[in-house]
């Protein structure tokens, strides 16, 4: 069965010199490149960027079950106090200001389509800090202390911010 070629747009910067960097935005790869490059340059690089990409997908494309597995695993990890975890964890497209959301009251968990594709540290991150307001509904100092037991939050924190400002994207965690 041949696999359909994704959507990519193609992004020149003038401010960027040197680097190729590509990133999955829902369906879509968005590729940066040097203003200067050729157009044999731009095709070069887009293809292979679009394959890292593909590869990386193939490696982490959790579904569902394995999003509610995981979260189970970081529960009983970072989250001890947390006595019953969600009822649904799944993939969304529809959420395009946010990483991810939680509705304590359905112990509901949805994770944005965009982290797909992302390093699993990552994923892993704004999965926890959504399982975490299913002990803490708010963002206050008690939920914040139970989210930093995750030992890459700040790094990850950063991917994600990084990721939010190359595509010009206003994305919050929650």
């Amino acid at each position: 069965m041949a696999h359909r070629r994704p959507d990519v747009e193609v992004r020149r910067s003038d401010r960027r010199r040197r680097t190729v960097s590509a990133y999955q935005d829902g369906d879509r790869i968005v590729v940066l490149i040097p203003n200067q490059f050729s157009r044999a340059e731009e095709r070069e690089w887009v293809d292979r960027m679009v394959d890292r990409i593909a590869a990386r997908g193939q490696r982490r494309h959790r579904s569902d079950d394995e999003l509610m597995e995981r979260a189970a695993q970081l529960a009983r990890r970072y989250l001890p106090e947390l006595r019953r975890g969600p009822v649904t964890v799944r993939w969304v497209t529809n959420q395009n200001s946010r990483w991810g959301s939680c509705t304590p009251a359905e112990r509901s968990i949805r994770l944005s389509a965009r982290l797909r594709g992302m390093p699993e540290w990552v994923v892993d991150y704004v999965l926890l800090h959504e399982l975490a307001h299913l002990v803490v509904p708010g963002h206050g100092p008690e939920f914040w202390a139970l989210v930093s037991r995750y030992p890459r939050m700040e790094r990850a924190q950063g991917y994600l911010e990084g990721v939010a400002a190359t595509a010009g994207l206003d994305l919050t965690e929650d």
